[in-house]
């Protein structure tokens, strides 16, 4: 089996420069909306991305700007609310960070690797990785509260977020010198799992949060990292025999919980190993409890289904 990388390296074939590049040549002949700047030439912080445009739109321009993800489709009523609401501060922020709008509907497999389940659905992408998000049409003040969160974390990763120049274009910003300016553990993780060397990006992710132990990038990276290296470790079939056959033994019942949750199903991982702290106690009860926990922390903490499995996992043990 090979497991999804949680990071947007891999997620969507990061490995098409091509498309990237012909993004790029059309960007530069028709001058749309989508290189930055508006019909009447004034800038455009506000881009329309599908899963051709999403490596040098997303990815690449977030490694000199924050980029904030609007996934949404046009039967959804939230999405309606939420919307002009993003579309609104990204006009504010004027080039501090740019709102990527994605219609899941029209883009399937970007959705899939994104692991969209419910929408609106809002993530940031910095430097190339995925570090914080929220579900549903929150109000406006509590999204201006978590967008400075994602600007503040932006900044420790050395990305400049005063706003781009006025007329500078995606393929600029994408070579800016930021790049530069970020963390060399984060880009030798980044590096690392660009070329599926998970050992290497987990060793680089340590080294960052030896350094500092409250990281939440590197916190997060370290927990996607030991999922992809513990799954690429399984043997699938085998692991889902022995879980059926010892349904309380928490090391079983923990692979396939990882399986699960690499392949996306992620309130059935919390769900099983749920079952087997109602089921057991003492040692293996813990067991299960700390694997569950170390799940968790792939996630933003406002995650719902986090939030769903916490609660669920406070009644059990209390």
């Amino acid at each position: 089996m090979q497991p999804r990388d949680f990071s947007l390296y891999g997620a969507v074939d990061l490995g098409a420069r091509q498309a990237a590049a012909q993004r790029r040549q059309q960007v530069a002949q028709s001058g749309s909306a989508q290189s930055g700047d508006g019909a009447d030439g004034a800038p455009s912080w506000v881009i329309d991305v599908d899963e051709q445009t999403f490596n040098a739109d997303v990815v690449e321009r977030s490694r000199s700007t924050p980029v904030i993800m609007d996934l949404w489709a046009e039967w959804c009523e939230p999405c309606k609310q939420l919307s002009p609401v993003l579309e609104k501060l990204a006009a504010a922020g004027a080039g501090q960070w740019i709102l990527a709008k994605v219609d899941v509907d029209a883009n399937p497999q970007l959705s899939a690797a994104l692991q969209v389940q419910s929408i609106p659905m809002v993530v940031a992408v910095i430097g190339g990785q995925l570090v914080d998000g929220f579900l549903g049409a929150l109000p406006e003040a509590q999204v201006k509260q978590w967008i400075g969160q994602v600007l503040a974390a932006a900044e420790k990763m050395g990305l400049s977020v005063s706003g781009p120049a006025e007329g500078t274009d995606a393929d600029d910003a994408a070579g800016d010198p930021a790049d530069d300016a970020m963390p060399a553990t984060y880009m030798q993780a980044r590096d690392a799992m660009e070329r599926g060397d998970f050992d290497a990006a987990a060793e680089a992710f340590e080294a960052e949060l030896a350094q500092s132990p409250a990281d939440p990038v590197a916190k997060t990276g370290l927990a996607h990292v030991n999922l992809i290296r513990r799954v690429n470790s399984y043997d699938e079939a085998a692991v889902r025999r022995d879980a059926a056959v010892n349904p309380a033994d928490p090391d079983a019942q923990a692979k396939v919980a990882d399986i699960d949750l690499a392949a996306g199903r992620i309130d059935e991982a919390f769900d099983r190993l749920l079952g087997v702290i109602r089921r057991t106690s003492g040692d293996e009860r813990d067991k299960a409890r700390v694997h569950l926990v170390s799940l968790f922390e792939i996630f933003p903490p406002r995650d719902p289904r986090v939030t769903k499995a916490r609660g669920t996992l406070t009644s059990l043990l209390f």
